[in-house]
């Protein structure tokens, strides 16, 4: 598989119209993957919420796997605990997903290394860090400027 620039990567990934994303939380506040679902729906993209203890998020469904996603999805956030994200890569990987964005801003976020082999070494383009709300065109001035401090501390990878 080739490398891309991670913005490549992220304009592939965000030109996709189906996401879903993962750890969304049934107690929002200020939970990564809660703000990830909600700029998406903003933005207008098509978003699913995937939680496996929970049947609704943020007033919307929610599924309790990305295979129980009536049609399917284009592309997932990884929004979960780095431990939980290998099982959710395999289950893209046997959907045929071939986006996949592990969440990551400050501390370990969602980022799994080996997830990450796992999901390359089955023609997946994953993106190990950062988020999709630091990229045009669902970003915002604060996301841009997390997206350089999260570049400079290797949070966001220069190329995936």
């Amino acid at each position: 598989m080739t490398t891309m620039t991670i913005q490549d990567a992220a304009t592939e990934f965000l030109s996709h119209q189906r996401i879903a994303v993962t750890g969304v939380s049934r107690t929002p506040a200020s939970h990564g993957g809660n703000i990830v679902y909600q700029r998406l729906k903003e933005r207008g993209y098509q978003v699913f919420a995937v939680n496996p203890n929970a049947d609704e998020v943020e007033g919307d469904p929610c599924y309790h796997s990305v295979a129980e996603i009536p049609e399917g999805v284009e592309a997932v956030v990884i929004g979960t605990r780095p431990e939980t994200a290998e099982q959710t890569m395999h289950e893209c990987v046997e959907l045929g997903i071939h986006d996949v964005w592990m969440h990551r801003s400050f501390g370990k976020g969602s980022v799994s290394d080996d997830a990450t082999d796992y999901g390359r070494s089955h023609g997946v383009t994953v993106i190990d860090g950062g988020c999709p709300l630091m990229f045009e065109p669902t970003s915002d001035r604060a996301h841009q400027m997390i997206k350089h401090v999260c570049t400079w501390n290797h949070h966001v990878p220069k190329k995936v």
